[in-house]
């Protein structure tokens, strides 16, 4: 049934943003208005089913305090992510909101709609009441286009869509087509005889006249925000979460809404809006250099997860740099694109801007060589990754510290371990371990595509005092939730949990951790002692040091009270 609304779900994006595009050469105008008249007129239950391919979402970023008592054979449910997430995912869709506002298609848009409001209504309270409406019809447009995919296709799709290889190449396509055409390389427009068809309907009075006129707003400026709206979509999607889409498109449409009912409320803020012109242009470029930036976020899970090995730290790193260096330019004026208009002089806010996006960039550059880069830690490829590391020295180079040889390390030691690190990859080889050295075993289960993961290994695995608490005091057993080497024969089982088949080591360790933990979030640190009984109440993501050396402290004080 995934499989079904997987490919459904594929289709629906295809038919969406492909089929029904019109590609054009033509040059962008400022404003795109001929033809158009205005008259008056939270589910975070665990499912009890497993997707075959136990495709699982991030944890969030909470630790638990409770260490006093030892569990044996422990259910355990993670604090739900998606209050969080969702939160994350509303502010997504505000920004780009108030981005699609800085669009040529809508910018120009605001003063001529808002002036009919006014002047047409016969009244002001009348104008202010339409403009309310008129945004209310915006968001109730803009959030069906999410209700759609979260009615159709839920949870357990958007799930399986987060680290599927076939969606996030695909995306990885989309996005590059947006940016080109954010570039002026062609236009995204819906198909003129459909937008037509619901402008003349706009001529209609009362409620359904106004719905038409907010509906032929959001077609005739799809050129600009259609790139914008699909890269919404596809980063709730990629979240995993049931609500994702709606709530992405609520942000969305409220940025977009709340002007229309403010200027109609106060006309004579209308006067201190900046003119139209060639900067309009200049913001749609800047956005396509950042589609270009995040298209690379969604190659590089692909490259991961498939062992590809295209996308390594330095490589992501060198493209970033030349994408955000190349935005700088743009910026100052030393490059052009065909929609541009003459840059006689540098504006104060593009100053600023360019000052900002040329300190990124060489804030990266140490990146190169090694440099941690705390702040976007998150969504660079893991830094085992690097092939030429100064900061790791040459310790870090030796792996087998124990001097086993241990399973599964020739696929995740060299790119997917922190250097410096030298875990188990295999639960019960890291068991038989702990039994000879006696010590408890930190269970890590993480993914290729975890960004709370990499965040938590680049800001708080760093940290000397845990680092010495994880390498002395534990047998680490770092478990990959979501790769696709697949099993030996042999291994491949079904699951007693889910009924599902175990064919790669991402199942086998996704299965292990839904039907041990009852959980299905990452990072997950669970502490066991030899027996694999839990010790304490796992952890998620707790990107305070101090905290998380404590959590790792309780249980080695829990396992030492058991011996």
């Amino acid at each position: 049934m995934a499989k079904k609304k997987l490919f459904i779900l594929y289709f629906v994006i295809f038919s969406f943003f492909i089929p029904f595009f019109s590609f054009a050469t033509t040059q962008d105008s400022l404003i795109s208005s001929e033809g158009i008249e205005f008259s008056e007129s939270a589910d975070t239950t665990t499912p009890s089913t497993i997707p075959q391919d136990l495709v699982f979402s991030e944890s969030p970023d909470t630790v638990s305090q409770d260490t006093t008592k030892a569990a044996q054979n422990t259910v355990i449910t993670a604090p739900p992510s998606e209050k969080k997430s969702l939160w994350g995912i509303f502010l997504a869709g505000l920004i780009g909101g108030f981005a699609a506002l800085l669009m040529p298609c809508i910018f120009p848009m605001l003063p001529l709609t808002v002036s009919f409001f006014t002047k047409q209504a016969g009244s002001r309270t009348s104008g202010i009441s339409k403009a309310l409406l008129y945004g209310l019809f915006i968001i109730i447009i803009y959030v069906s286009l999410g209700m759609i995919i979260t009615i159709l296709f839920g949870s357990d799709a958007l799930n399986i869509l987060s680290t599927d290889g076939i969606f996030n190449f695909v995306f990885f396509l989309l996005l590059v087509v947006f940016a080109a055409s954010f570039f002026g390389a062609f236009e995204i427009t819906l198909p003129s005889s459909f937008v037509n068809k619901m402008d003349a309907k706009s001529d209609k009075g009362g409620l359904v006249g106004l719905f038409f006129m907010a509906f032929s707003l959001c077609l005739v400026s799809f050129s600009c925000t259609g790139p914008i709206i699909g890269t919404l979509l596809v980063e709730a999607a990629s979240k995993g979460e049931r609500l994702g889409p709606a709530i992405g498109m609520l942000g969305f449409s409220i940025a977009l809404a709340i002007p229309f009912g403010l200027f109609a409320m106060f006309p004579s803020l209308l006067k201190s809006l900046p003119k139209s012109g060639g900067w309009l242009n200049s913001v749609k470029v800047v956005l396509g250099f950042l589609e270009l930036a995040l298209a690379l976020k969604f190659l590089s899970n692909v490259d991961l997860a498939y062992h590809w090995n295209w996308l390594d730290r330095e490589v992501f790193l060198s493209l970033w740099i030349a994408i955000f260096g190349l935005m700088g330019l743009y910026l100052i004026g030393k490059i052009k694109f065909s929609h541009d208009s003459e840059l006689k002089f540098l504006s104060v806010p593009r100053t600023l801007l360019a000052i900002v996006v040329f300190s990124f960039v060489v804030y990266m550059i140490p990146g190169l060589w090694g440099a941690p880069l705390k702040s976007i830690s998150a969504f660079l490829p893991p830094s085992a990754s690097q092939d030429f590391d100064l900061s790791a020295g040459i310790a870090s180079t030796s792996s087998h510290t124990d001097g086993k040889v241990k399973k599964y390390a020739e696929i995740f030691h060299e790119r997917g371990t922190p250097k410096g690190f030298d875990p188990y990859y295999d639960y019960n080889q890291a068991l038989e371990t702990a039994k000879e050295l006696k010590k408890p075993v930190l269970i890590d289960f993480t993914g290729w595509n975890c960004v709370n993961c990499r965040k938590m290994e680049a800001n708080v695995w760093t940290d000397p005092t845990v680092a010495k608490l994880l390498k002395e005091g534990f047998v680490m057993a770092e478990l990959f939730v979501d790769d696709r080497t697949e099993l030996p024969k042999e291994e491949q089982i079904i699951s007693t949990y889910s009924g599902k088949k175990i064919k790669n080591i991402g199942n086998k360790n996704s299965d292990f951790q839904a039907s041990k933990f009852n959980s299905n979030s990452q990072p997950l640190y669970v502490i066991v002692d030899t027996e694999g009984n839990v010790l304490v109440p796992p952890s998620g993501a707790n990107y305070d040091p101090n905290a998380y050396a404590k959590y790792l402290q309780s249980g080695i004080d829990a396992f030492n009270v058991k011996k």
